[in-house]
């Protein structure tokens, strides 16, 4: 059986930030690209339905959009070759923040936070996130618990002459160097870390199955076939107790080998 969670991450982003039309949307299993384009265009749109044209462009921007991707994002997500027009990319990033608000929001609050800790070594906090100055490190502490981890930060100066966040890490030549981040980076790395947090405690929900591999977002288990994948899934959709509010789904099919549905 194969189990995977249903738009993880645009669950977390949407639960971090408090943008409750979108955790109202996954609460009463709405077709998430449905919602944001009629978010973003201010119509209704219907799967194959009314305005189902319109699917695409929510799909798009939502995937690209959610850590502050612009038009370049669209672009590296293929918006040009699925039919889109050079002239629309832009106008399509603005609805989508149009529509995202307190997602656009919780951006800034993060960016201000992390260059707070690294100026003042104080700790800081954004709705349930907290930064911390300790030893040379800034750490970003998430739900869990657990923390990331980001060595001998200090404030920089972006290309744009403002100021941004850098820190040491490996980079893309797999030597040391100082890297530049901000907050839409920082939000990404926090929404995939409690992703990950959630994955591991689906994993220990499931421990009595026979889990025989993990793959981003989604279990492989190998089981009897009387097994239901029903049950699987509603394991695997159980809100961890530190995450209370977020609202996760798991589906999952059966198949003889390991493959996709």
């Amino acid at each position: 059986m194969v189990s995977d969670f249903s738009a993880i991450e645009a669950r977390v982003i949407s639960w971090l930030a408090g943008e409750t039309w979108k955790s109202e949307a996954f609460a009463s299993g709405q077709d998430i690209y449905c919602t944001t384009a009629s978010q973003m265009f201010g119509v209704p749109v219907v799967k194959h339905g009314i305005n189902g044209h319109l699917r695409q462009k929510g799909k798009i921007a939502e995937l690209a959009c959610g850590y502050g991707g612009s038009v370049g994002a669209l672009k590296a997500m293929g918006a040009l070759e699925m039919g889109l027009s050079e002239d629309e990319l832009y106008p399509l990033v603005q609805s989508w923040r149009s529509a995202n608000p307190h997602i656009v929001d919780f951006w800034w609050q993060v960016d201000a936070a992390v260059k707070t800790t690294v100026k003042e070594h104080a700790p800081m906090r954004a709705g349930c996130i907290r930064f911390l100055y300790q030893s040379g490190m800034l750490f970003i502490q998430l739900p869990s618990g657990r923390r990331l981890s980001y060595v001998k930060p200090r404030i920089g100066e972006n290309r744009f002459g403002g100021e941004s966040v850098t820190y040491e890490a490996m980079g893309a030549t797999i030597k040391w160097e100082r890297l530049e981040s901000y907050g839409p980076k920082f939000v990404e790395n926090i929404v995939q870390g409690i992703s990950r947090d959630i994955l591991c405690y689906a994993m220990q929900t499931l421990r009595c199955s026979d889990i025989v591999g993990h793959v981003h977002d989604e279990l492989i288990i190998e089981c009897d076939r009387d097994v239901s994948v029903d049950a699987i899934c509603e394991q695997m959709g159980r809100t961890p107790p530190w995450a209370e509010g977020l609202l996760l789904r798991a589906d999952g099919y059966e198949c003889e080998f390991y493959q996709k549905d």
